[in-house]
C-alpha cells in the first residue's frame, strides 16, 4: 500500500508541477504546424500530445508517444534489456533555475520502463534506484548494471529488479564538475568493451574483475557504432566526427598527441535548419549565429548520435547518423559513405531537417536504436539546457523572457517509424540456439543484444554453432558477430583467426587483426608471427595499419621480430600517415631506439614516418621539461581545480589542446603575453578565429568560441586570479603570475561588456 501511494504521490506532484491544467488535446489527431500561425514569443508547457502535433517528421514517418510524465522524468540516457523494458536515467537535478541551485540534490534515478501489453506505450515505471546526483550513463551487463554518477562508476547487481551488491568501478569515471564535459555513454560495442563519450578509459568485466584500459578521447555525448564495430560521436559545435579504425587499436602510446584515423571529421557540413525562431541559444547576441529569422545557423548542441542499423525504414536509410540538436528543438540526418577505410558523409537535405518542432521545450538529447527497428528520442522536456558554467547573460535574458525556468520534472520517450509500420516491441529469445539464430538478424541492435546476452549467460555450448558461422559465413555481419562472440566467452581459436586473416575481404582481416590481444600468448605467438610477417610485406594499404597496431602483442615475446615488423613498414609506406602512426603507437619508451635502428640500418630518416617520430621524442623532451604538476596544485589549489572542471576538457590535461575543440595554451602567446588580455578572455570569452603560435585556429577546425565564464557567480576574483596563474605557470609556460587586484581591475573595466571578445579586439 505505501508503495501504490508513494507512486500516485509522485504522479499528482508531476502533474502540478509539469502537466498543462487545461487545453489538454490527449486524443486530437495531428495537424502539420504552421509556423505562420505559432506565437514564438512564448514557451508554454503543453501536453505529450500537443507537443507530437508541433513537430514536423519526414514524409512517410510519424512519431509516437513511448512514455511521459509522470512514467518518465527529464531521460539523458537509456538501455533496452532481453525483456524490451527501457532503463532509463533521469537526471532532475540538471539546472532546475537559472543558478543551477539544485545541482547537488539526491533526486536522479534509474527508473525501469515497461510495455506490458507489447502495445508501444509504457504502463509501468519502477523505480530501480534513486536518491543519486546527476546520473549520466548506465549499461547493463551479465547479472547486473554500469551506472555513473559523477564522478564514480558503479557496478551494481540486479536482484528482481531491485539493487544488490554494489562495487566500485572507477573512483574517477568523471573529472571536475563541469556537467556538460563529463563522461557518458558507457557504450557496449562490438569488441565487448565498453566505450564511453568525453573520455579516455575503457571498461571490460572479466570474470568477477573489472579491466579497465586506456582509449582515445571520444566527443562529447553521445557515442554510437557502424556494423563494423567503428565508433561515432560529435562534439556540441560539429556535426559528426568517428574512427576509421576499429576501437580498440592505438591507444598505448601516451606519448602521441594524436593518431590519426581517430576522432575524425567525418562530416564537416555543420549547419541547421530549425522549423522556428531559436533566439534562446547562448551566443544568439552574435553576428552569423541566428540568421534573418532569428533561426540557428550552426549546430550548438550536437550530441546523441545514432547510426540506424535496421530494415524498418528502408534501405535507403541504412548506415545513415541521426543527430540531436536540443538548442534548436531538430533531429538532423546524415548519410555515410565509405571509400575504404575512409568513412565520409553529407547531410541528408539542404535546407531542411529530419524533424523539426516548433515546441522549445522540445529537447532530444539522446537517440537510439530500438529492438523494434524503430528511432528512439529521449527529451528532456524543459527550458534550460546550458548548464551554469558557461550560461551567458544574454541567455539568461531569453529564459527570463520566456520563463523557461518553469516547469521541471517532465519528459518524453518517442520512436519513429514509417507510417503503418508495425513495430512492436517484443521480448529476446532466452533459448541459446535461438540467440545464435539472431546474430543474422536484419536489426543491428538484435544482432549486438544477442551477442551480449550469449556473452553474459556464458553460452559456451553454442561453440560449434558459432565456428560454423565463421567459417561457413565469413564474410557476412552474422560471422563477425559469431567471431566478437567466441571472443567474448574466451573460446576463439587460432583456426578461425587463421581462416579470417586470409580472407579477401579487407574488413574481415581487419576484424581478425583486432583479436589479436585476446588470442597472441606466449604459447600461440608463433602461430600469428609468421602470419604478421607476410602480411607486412604485402602491398595492401587497407590491412597494413591493423598490421602495425597489432605488432604491439608479439612486442612481448619477440621484440627483434617485433621492430623488423615495424622497420619494413615505415620503410615500405614512408609516406603514409595511417601507417606511421600506427607504427609509433608501438614505441612508447622506444622511440628514439626505433630511430636509432633505422639510422643503423641506413634507412632514409628524412622520410615522412620518421619525421612523424622526431615529433613525437620532440614532444617527449618538451614535455619531461614541464612544470611540476603537483607543486602547482598546491600553490594554485583553486586555479587547478577551475581548470580541470572548466578548461581541460576542451584544451587536454596536457594544455595541448584537443582536436575539433579548441588550440593550445602550452606555450600559448595569449597565455604567456599580456595579463590583461588573458584575464579579459576568461571572464567574457574569445570569438574565432585565433591564430597560436602562427597556427591560425578557426571553426569548423574547431569550436569557433571560447566563453567566458565572469558571469558565473560561483566564480569569484580569486579563482580568476589563481586560474590565470596556474595556466601561465603549467606545461612549459613560464610567465609571471596573476594577482586577484589585477582581476578586479580588468572585470571593472569591461563591467558593461555582454560579448566575447575577438581577437582584433584584443590587440592581436
Amino acid at each position: 500500500m505505501n508503495r501504490v501511494f508513494s507512486f500516485l504521490l509522485l504522479s499528482a506532484c508531476l502533474l502540478i508541477s509539469c502537466h498543462p491544467r487545461k487545453g489538454s488535446v490527449a486524443d486530437q489527431a495531428y495537424v502539420k504546424p504552421d509556423p505562420a500561425n505559432e506565437n514564438f514569443d512564448i514557451a508554454p508547457l503543453v501536453s505529450p500530445q500537443e507537443s507530437l502535433n508541433k513537430m514536423i517528421v519526414e514524409d512517410g514517418f510519424e512519431v509516437k508517444l513511448v512514455a511521459s510524465e509522470p512514467q518518465v522524468s527529464t531521460p539523458v540516457a537509456m538501455n533496452f534489456d532481453n525483456r524490451g523494458r527501457m532503463w532509463v536515467v533521469e537526471m532532475d537535478g540538471y539546472m532546475t533555475n537559472i543558478d543551477g541551485t539544485e545541482e547537488n540534490d539526491r533526486n536522479g534515478k534509474i527508473v525501469i520502463l515497461e510495455d506490458r501489453n507489447m502495445d508501444g506505450k509504457v504502463e509501468r515505471r519502477k523505480v530501480f534506484l534513486d536518491s543519486l546526483v546527476l546520473p549520466r550513463a548506465i549499461c547493463l551487463i551479465e547479472n547486473g548494471i554500469l551506472v555513473a554518477e559523477p564522478p564514480r562508476l558503479w557496478y551494481i547487481e540486479i536482484n528482481n529488479d531491485k539493487p544488490g551488491k554494489k562495487v566500485l568501478i572507477d573512483e574517477a569515471y568523471t573529472e571536475g564538475g563541469n556537467v556538460e564535459a563529463q563522461a557518458n555513454g558507457l557504450f557496449r560495442a562490438m569488441d565487448n568493451w565498453i566505450y564511453s563519450g568525453g573520455s579516455e578509459k575503457r571498461y571490460r568485466k572479466a570474470g568477477d574483475k573489472w579491466i579497465t584500459e586506456r582509449t582515445h578521447l571520444r566527443g562529447q555525448w553521445g557515442i554510437t557504432q557502424d556494423d563494423q564495430g567503428r565508433l561515432f560521436y560529435n562534439n556540441n559545435s560539429q556535426n559528426l566526427l568517428g574512427d576509421y579504425f576499429l576501437p580498440g587499436l592505438g591507444a598505448f602510446n601516451a606519448n602521441m598527441q594524436r593518431v590519426r584515423g581517430f576522432n575524425e571529421r567525418i562530416i564537416s557540413d555543420n549547419r541547421v535548419y530549425p522549423g522556428r525562431p531559436t533566439p534562446g541559444v547562448n551566443r544568439g547576441y552574435k553576428d552569423n549565429v541566428l540568421d534573418a529569422n532569428k533561426k540557428l545557423a550552426s549546430f550548438t548542441a550536437a550530441c546523441g548520435p545514432a547510426l540506424y542499423r535496421s530494415d524498418l525504414f528502408g534501405k535507403s536509410y541504412y548506415n545513415n547518423v541521426f543527430v540531436a540538436e536540443p538548442a534548436a528543438n531538430l533531429i538532423k540526418r546524415n548519410v555515410l559513405k565509405t571509400n575504404g577505410f575512409y568513412t565520409s558523409g553529407q547531410q541528408a537535405y539542404e535546407g531542411r531537417e529530419f524533424l523539426v518542432s516548433m515546441d522549445e521545450r522540445f529537447r532530444p538529447v539522446s537517440l537510439y536504436n530500438g529492438p523494434d527497428g524503430a528511432l528512439y528520442i529521449l527529451d528532456m522536456y524543459r527550458g534550460i539546457i546550458q548548464h551554469k558554467s558557461f550560461l551567458t547573460d544574454y541567455l539568461k535574458g531569453e529564459i527570463k523572457k520566456r520563463n523557461l525556468e518553469e516547469f521541471v520534472n517532465c519528459g518524453r520517450i518517442y520512436k519513429i517509424v514509417p507510417k503503418g509500420a508495425s513495430s512492436r516491441q517484443t521480448a529476446i529469445p532466452s533459448d541459446p540456439q535461438k540467440l545464435v539464430g539472431l546474430l543474422s538478424s536484419p536489426n543491428g541492435w538484435m544482432r549486438d543484444k544477442a551477442q551480449q546476452m550469449l556473452i553474459d549467460g556464458k553460452h559456451t555450448n553454442t561453440a560449434a554453432q558459432l565456428r560454423a558461422i565463421v567459417k561457413d559465413s565469413a564474410g557476412s555481419l552474422a560471422s563477425i558477430h559469431a567471431l566478437w562472440t567466441l571472443e567474448g566467452l574466451g573460446l576463439l581459436r587460432a583456426e578461425e583467426v587463421l581462416a579470417m586473416l586470409d580472407h579477401s575481404d579487407w574488413n574481415i582481416k581487419a576484424q581478425a587483426l583486432s583479436t589479436f590481444p585476446s588470442v597472441v600468448n606466449s604459447n600461440t605467438y608463433m602461430q600469428y608471427l609468421p602470419v604478421l610477417q607476410k602480411m607486412a610485406k604485402q602491398a595492401d594499404t587497407l590491412t597494413a595499419p591493423y598490421v602495425a597496431f597489432q605488432v604491439r602483442t608479439i612486442q612481448a615475446f619477440d621484440q627483434a621480430a617485433a621492430s623488423n615488423i615495424l622497420l619494413g613498414l615505415a620503410d615500405k609506406y614512408p609516406s603514409n600517415q595511417f601507417v606511421a602512426d600506427a607504427v609509433i603507437s608501438n614505441l612508447k619508451g622506444r622511440e628514439s631506439l626505433f630511430l636509432d635502428q633505422a639510422i643503423a640500418l641506413k634507412h632514409n630518416t628524412n622520410l615522412p614516418v620518421y619525421k612523424q617520430v622526431r615529433k613525437v621524442i620532440d614532444d617527449i623532451k618538451s614535455n619531461a621539461a614541464n612544470a611540476d604538476a603537483n607543486l602547482l596544485r598546491k600553490q594554485f589549489p583553486r586555479g587547478a581545480n577551475l581548470f580541470r572542471t572548466t578548461c581541460q576538457p576542451c584544451h587536454g590535461a596536457d594544455g595541448n589542446g584537443v582536436r575539433s575543440l579548441a588550440p593550445p595554451l602550452n606555450k600559448s602567446e595569449w597565455v604567456t603575453g599580456d595579463k590583461t588580455r588573458l584575464i579579459a578572455i576568461i571572464l567574457h570569452g574569445l570569438t574565432g578565429p585565433v591564430t597560436v603560435n602562427g597556427k591560425l585556429y578557426q571553426a569548423p577546425e574547431i569550436n569557433g568560441d571560447m566563453p567566458g565564464i565572469g558571469s558565473n557567480k560561483d566564480i569569484v576574483d580569486e579563482d580568476i586570479a589563481q586560474l590565470s596563474s596556474f595556466l601561465r605557470k603549467s606545461w612549459s609556460n613560464d610567465a609571471e603570475k596573476i594577482s586577484r587586484e589585477e582581476v578586479m581591475a580588468i572585470r571593472k573595466k569591461f563591467a558593461d561588456r555582454k560579448t566575447p571578445f575577438t581577437a582584433s579586439e584584443l590587440g592581436n
